[in-house]
């Protein structure tokens, strides 16, 4: 979204989320849909698989891939509330983020995890999560910083997710999407600040 534009209108904003709106629900659609698809095709064996050549495709297809409609439920409730609240502030970030989280959240996994098959989005979710939690302090904003506080206050207890120790989960996945969110948000910090004119950075400087 582009609230800062000048001359935006309420017609505008209506576009722009439903748009976010049609981006969000396609991809539960998708994740759902593959997951029917796993029952009868063995897609589950498309994760990331440590340091094998053959799971390098797994960065790309295991965030669309769960081990159970329990597990793809719970990741599609986390993308649709942290896409939509990313999406809202700037559309931009959220595919930024997934796309970090995806491939360096997943080259993490492939490079230093354990052995198995790492599967599910929820690293792309951990890395929506490190984004919501260090964008306001890296970008500076006030709303920013109360949106992180907001958002710690509310899923805090995901943080444990990056703790080793927890049978069934891919706890490396968490915490390299994790890390991908908060590098996303550097990223992002460092475009606005290229594309701000300095002569704006400067007012009510002596």
């Amino acid at each position: 979204m582009v609230p800062s534009e000048e001359n935006v209108t309420l017609a505008d904003i209506g576009r722009d989320l439903a748009r976010i709106r049609r981006v969000l629900v396609s991809t539960a659609a998708l994740l759902f849909a593959l997951e029917v698809l796993s029952w009868f095709l063995p897609i589950d064996a498309f994760g990331i698989r440590p340091r094998e050549t053959i799971g390098l495709i797994g960065i790309v297809t295991s965030p669309l891939l769960h081990g159970s409609f329990a597990h793809v439920l719970g990741n599609v409730i986390a993308l649709m509330i942290f896409g939509a609240m990313i999406a809202f502030k700037e559309e931009r970030d959220l595919y930024l983020t997934t796309l970090v989280s995806i491939f360096v959240g997943g080259l993490g996994v492939w490079l230093l995890a354990g052995a198995g098959n790492h599967i599910g989005a929820s690293g792309v979710v951990f890395g929506l999560f490190g984004y919501l939690i260090s964008s306001g302090i890296i970008k500076r904003r006030i709303g920013g910083r109360l949106q992180s506080v907001f958002v710690f206050l509310g899923w805090g207890t995901m943080r444990f997710g990056v703790l080793p120790g927890q049978l069934g989960i891919s706890w490396e996945g968490h915490l390299f999407g994790f890390g991908a969110g908060v590098l996303s948000a550097w990223i992002s910090a460092r475009w606005t600040r290229r594309a701000t004119p300095k002569s704006a950075s400067r007012v009510g400087r002596p």
